[in-house]
């Protein structure tokens, strides 16, 4: 029988290792063209996470839990170095050091994922695959941003003719925002495991939102690639946010599973 945590660990490289890859593109075509060194950087992460994830091709859910563990540790380092290049990205960005076309918010979403991705495989390393009641709060606390975070990015990067969905991804910015008050409102009382009816109830609100901002971004994802909007949106990046709706989607099922077992 597969080890849960084995199995686990391999999902989440499969779907970050790709994230992280395409942060590094993404970020890569958003510098100018004297920050050579910065672009060589990231074509480094580029290839450092296709090593990982050709790596990843060897291990099956059956895999030896000890040889998982290191793969873990091995990712785990790569994530961290990844986080700290985007920090330093930043840091010369709100300094002013550096001019590029890569929003400030942006790139601080970014690193925030390379953070996540980091800490899901320490936690996985120490035998955490349950998530709390704190944890699942935590947890959407945290999708929530980047789903409004998103939302943001697409009203900000299409053409501002296209005026009608302009206007669509600034009402998910705001519902996003909204739901993560709310959410952040929820982590403060610290709802225990007692309080289910609760957990459930705002896991069911954000999941009616989620797979509508999902929805939104497929469409958004296929007219951007039949060239039928106007916008600065890389079709990668297009369907880039969308698989990560679908992950967020994909959480809370995980995370109703589990309060449904308690």
């Amino acid at each position: 029988m597969a080890n849960p945590i084995v199995a686990r660990s391999l999902d989440e490289i499969k779907f970050w290792s790709r994230i992280m890859k395409e942060h590094a593109l993404f970020l890569s075509l958003g510098f100018t063209y004297e920050q050579k060194q910065l672009i060589d950087e990231a074509n480094g992460f580029i290839s450092l996470f296709e090593r990982i994830e050709e790596r990843l091709s060897r291990f099956t859910v059956n895999s030896d839990l000890r040889q998982v563990q290191a793969f873990n540790t091995e990712v785990y380092q790569a994530a961290v170095s990844i986080y700290g290049y985007k920090r330093k990205i930043l840091d010369l960005t709100l300094r002013c050091q550096i001019r590029h076309n890569n929003f400030p918010l942006l790139v601080d979403h970014v690193s925030r994922e390379a953070a996540y991705f980091a800490n899901r495989l320490k936690e996985l390393n120490e035998g955490k695959l349950a998530p709390t009641p704190d944890a699942v709060i935590e947890e959407n606390v945290f999708f929530l941003k980047i789903m409004a975070d998103h939302a943001k990015f697409i009203g900000h990067l299409l053409d501002p003719s296209e005026r009608k969905l302009v206007d669509q991804a600034r009402e998910f910015s705001n519902d996003f925002d909204q739901l993560l008050f709310q959410a952040v409102d929820l982590d403060y009382m610290r709802p225990q495991s007692e309080t289910k009816p609760i957990l459930s109830q705002f896991l069911n609100q954000n999941k009616v939102s989620v797979a509508s901002l999902r929805d939104f971004k497929k469409t958004a994802r296929e007219l951007i690639e039949a060239c039928r909007i106007k916008s600065n949106i890389h079709p990668l990046l297009a369907d880039h946010t969308f698989r990560e709706a679908e992950r967020f989607l994909e959480i809370i099922d995980l995370f109703e599973a589990s309060l449904n077992r308690t």
